[in-house]
């Protein structure tokens, strides 16, 4: 029964989410729900202690990476650098080609270390200017992003600075390029198999007729540029590229000019208690909050009169877009939370560690409970702290690498978490303006292709042995 209740608050969110209803209202009534089924008791404690202690503490840690993001992807738009950057790509590679190049920018972005949730405010502005220009169904750009942000350069390929990539080096003392070989083989999987299903999607929809949409039903278009002249497309995109190597500047020296932690003493009436940071948990935020300001200044010095001419318009909207997407993420997390410290979801863990293959142990449950949580991160932080000396007892009696572990752990983690309830599908949706029934179907299907990956990655390890 501790079960059932788990799943039906799992597919109740699911449901709702998937008709449109809005995730910050029905996130902690499925909580809490599940909460009133198991121990009504638990209901206020459960609310105040955990799911609001969860949902607030991730919009103190994140909600200024929203908001800067939020702001440099409209900066991006209404400076032109979004259109200069289009018409460039489009004499490249061609219109036929721009699902790829989308793919290829959050590509990028994501590998230098820019956090999911930017690059899908960064990017938006400047696929949707490309799809329009392009005749593509606007209804493909989230699942374009998707590839490109939300897969293998996530977790699959090796060196990625992602979160997804760096948990399991601490349960199993790896590094972050572990088993380099496999993490590209399956790089290049998603990436191969996921632009084939991209352009049978685009190829029939031209057959059928289908263009971009009507200007008149389509919601959150960027605005058209009327400043004149677009600018250079080497000086559009480098904001861009400015914000992936300033993070990578930062991420190094924050540390080393603060240290493990920093502490002050607030200058207020009183014998005030000293305010103590611990640096190594936040650097990496602090860092990509500084690259994005740098990308913002970069944007304002090259482009400051068509930005100047529609600034408090244009952030008022990018605003409230961030505050929409991080209290949508954030009730994800706070739901997360309270269903992971039910008792059914201990069924479901123990359940899952019957499985007997190693790797396919390790990657179903780290898929399912990522998938239940609604989040890559979450899952697969407690997977690998509930049974990562399983996974290590097993790897020493199979004689198999941590290294592989450690790989197919992560790429796992990247897979079931994308359900209709996640947190960075429903800020994806929200930023392009569409709703579940419109693009799901397309983000759902690389999904797919990104879990069918992490089992051709085992596969491929069985028979090859190759790490």
């Amino acid at each position: 029964m501790s079960f059932l209740i788990v799943l039906a608050a799992l597919c109740f969110l699911m449901f709702v989410a998937y008709r449109g209803h809005s995730v910050i209202l029905f996130a902690p009534i499925a909580a809490l729900g599940a909460v009133l089924l198991t121990d009504p008791s638990l209901v206020a404690p459960m609310f105040t202690g955990l799911f609001m202690d969860k949902m607030v503490g991730f919009l103190k840690l994140y909600f200024p990476v929203f908001l800067l993001g939020a702001v440099f992807g409209k900066l991006i738009e209404i400076s032109g650098f979004s259109k200069a950057i289009v018409a460039a790509t489009i004499r490249i590679v061609g219109a036929q080609r721009a699902m790829l190049s989308i793919v290829l920018v959050c590509a990028l972005l994501t590998y230098g270390g820019v956090s999911l949730f930017v690059v899908v405010f960064a990017v938006y502005p400047f696929a949707a200017e490309l799809f329009r220009q392009s005749d593509i169904p606007k209804r493909l750009i989230p699942g374009t992003i998707a590839l490109g942000a939300f897969t293998f350069t996530m977790d699959a390929l090796p060196g990625t600075p992602q979160i997804q990539n760096i948990i399991p080096t601490s349960f199993f003392g790896t590094n972050t390029w572990a088993a380099p070989w496999l993490g590209t083989l399956g790089g290049v999987f998603i990436l191969v198999v996921g632009m084939l299903y991209l352009d049978w999607c685009r190829r029939a929809a031209l057959k059928s007729g289908e263009g971009y949409g009507d200007p008149a039903t389509l919601v959150n278009e960027p605005a058209e540029f009327t400043g004149g002249k677009l600018a250079n497309p080497f000086i559009a995109i480098l904001p861009l590229l400015l914000v992936g190597v300033a993070n990578k500047l930062f991420t190094d020296w924050i540390p080393r000019f603060y240290g493990d932690s920093h502490a002050f003493v607030p200058a207020v009436v009183g014998n005030a208690a000293p305010v103590v940071q611990d640096v190594s948990k936040i650097a990496a935020i602090w860092a990509v909050e500084g690259a994005l300001l740098v990308g913002i200044l970069t944007v304002m010095a090259f482009a400051w009169k068509p930005v100047l001419a529609s600034f408090a318009e244009g952030t008022k909207n990018a605003i409230g877009g961030a505050l929409l997407a991080s209290m949508n993420t954030a009730s994800e997390y706070g739901f997360g939370a309270v269903i992971a410290a039910l008792p059914g979801f201990l069924v479901v863990a123990n359940a899952l560690g019957a499985i007997p293959n190693p790797l396919v142990n390790e990657a179903v449950t780290v898929t399912a409970l990522a998938g239940i949580t609604g989040s890559a991160s979450g899952g697969m932080s407690i997977a690998l702290a509930a049974m990562s000396e399983t996974f290590i007892a097993n790897a020493d009696a199979a004689g198999i690498p941590l290294e592989v572990f450690h790989r197919v752990a992560a790429m796992a983690s990247g897979g079931m978490d994308t359900l209709p309830h996640n947190g960075a599908v429903i800020t994806l949706l929200a930023v392009t303006g569409l709703t579940h029934r419109q693009a799901y179907k397309d983000v759902f299907a690389i999904t797919i292709i990104k879990t069918l990956a992490v089992f051709v990655v085992i596969g491929v390890f069985y028979a090859t042995g190759l790490i």
